[in-house]
């Protein structure tokens, strides 16, 4: 599964009917005083997560690697955690996720474990006597990455929860000159409102016209006056007339943005040049020019792949967890370098885990997994959630090996969203299976 079908998979139809509602701003009053921003980073295919913290002590670490089997981490490679709370059983990290570990200790970092898709909380008796309502489609790459997007369940929903999230806050944040939010990697469900999409950018910044801005030899001041003009023009075809005007729209956001960009401090941090890395770094850079924009809440999207594998899993994994480490850990340097890192949230989020299970060479597609969260405002240096028994047929094995969740993504989203500033009214119409549980706030942030 890669990036490519991603986002087609989410589609991108909302973008341009929705860009007149997205781009009109009215003067008034912003009720936000401060800055938060939160940072998604997806993980296309299926991270395969119960490599990436596990468990340690002889006894846990015995019924994982006889699962595992060829797959398994050797015990004497794990770097060693301890959480704040404590079931009895001792855990480490993968050895490529070293930069992350100094961040747990300092309470940077935490764990959400064993999270995925749910309507309601589900044991493995209903599920395999199929008495419980649960998401469809299930182990499906396209369905699950659209679970974790809207939170839906049952429902039928075209929006996602970023994307309602910014629709509650439309009267607070009318003072923002772009939207609340900004994707490096197009338009997803994930970001699309009822009244909104994202503003997507590239990892250069805000798109613009290569024959209206290149520098080399070509009037290019003379065609942009011409090319404005013809925008200008009074047009008598309705279709032509909103065409028009989002092209006047879209030419004025990316002066502004860019110019914010020239304008914003450079980042001393270092930043790995992999795929994630370089959109983690177009994200500081955006935040870095958060004032010249009048942005008060953002939510950016990023999205890197490669972790549906079925196949050379051994080989492949050690680059796929060591990129992420040192992309996020990079990313969590620029935020104290800005002096923003209590105001910055990011957290991972994969469409399944895989199954505990080899298939000789890899794993196929699993149910829940495990999640990141960094920033300073998180209570880290903990995992929140019970960790499963990671044993084929055993307690929360819903067949195959694969873990069947014990927290939900709405109780991951409804958590982020809390503290994003969202009311528990705004977050039960942004999440509205969060009704389902009894636990809504995870309290990791």
């Amino acid at each position: 599964m890669d990036r490519r079908r991603f986002l087609a998979a989410g589609g991108a139809a909302g973008l341009m009917a929705a860009a007149p509602a997205l781009l009109t701003r009215t003067a008034q009053a912003a009720p936000f005083t401060d800055y938060r921003a939160l940072v998604c980073v997806f993980l296309i295919g299926g991270n395969d997560s119960f490599n990436m913290v596990v468990p340690r002590s002889a006894a846990e670490y015995g019924v994982y690697s006889r699962s595992r089997q060829n797959l398994a981490v050797a015990q004497d490679v794990l770097l060693p955690i301890a959480p704040r709370t404590t079931d009895g059983a001792q855990y480490g990290l993968h050895p490529r996720m070293a930069p992350l570990a100094p961040l747990f200790t300092s309470g940077r970092l935490a764990v959400v474990a064993n999270t995925g898709p749910l309507v309601q909380p589900v044991t493995r008796t209903q599920v395999l006597d199929r008495s419980a309502t649960l998401p469809p489609q299930l182990f499906s790459h396209n369905d699950q990455q659209d679970q974790w997007q809207t939170v839906a369940g049952r429902l039928q929903l075209r929006t996602g929860w970023s994307g309602r999230a910014a629709d509650e806050l439309a009267a607070d944040t009318t003072l923002q000159k772009i939207p609340l939010n900004v994707s490096l990697s197009g338009t997803t469900v994930f970001q699309i409102g009822d009244s909104g999409a994202p503003y997507a950018i590239s990892t250069d910044g805000a798109p613009s016209y290569f024959v209206l801005t290149s520098t080399e030899a070509f009037a290019f001041a003379e065609r942009r006056a011409m090319f404005e003009r013809l925008l200008n023009r009074n047009e008598s075809s309705p279709i032509t007339r909103s065409l028009t005007s989002v092209q006047r729209r879209s030419l004025a956001l990316a002066d502004t943005v860019n110019t914010a960009l020239r304008r914003a401090p450079a980042l001393a941090t270092s930043f790995p040049t992999s795929t994630l890395g370089v959109q983690l770094k177009a994200v500081a850079s955006m935040i870095a020019a958060r004032n010249d924009l009048a942005m008060s809440r953002q939510i950016f999207l990023v999205v890197t792949g490669g972790f549906d594998t079925h196949d050379n899993q051994n080989t492949l994994q050690p680059g796929l967890f060591g990129d992420l480490a040192n992309s996020l850990a990079a990313f969590d340097g620029a935020m104290r370098e800005l002096s923003l890192a209590d105001q910055v949230v990011s957290f991972t989020q994969s469409e399944f885990g895989r199954t505990l299970t080899s298939n000789g060479d890899g794993t196929d597609h699993g149910w829940g997994g495990h999640q990141l969260v960094m920033g300073g405002a998180v209570r880290g240096g903990d995992i929140y959630g019970r960790m499963p028994r990671l044993e084929i047929d055993g307690p929360d094995d819903a067949g195959a090996g694969r873990m069947i969740p014990t927290l939900a993504v709405d109780q991951y989203a409804a958590t982020l969203l809390r503290w994003f500033g969202l009311s528990a009214s705004q977050i039960d119409r942004v999440v509205p299976n969060l009704r389902n549980f009894t636990t809504r706030d995870l309290a990791f942030v």
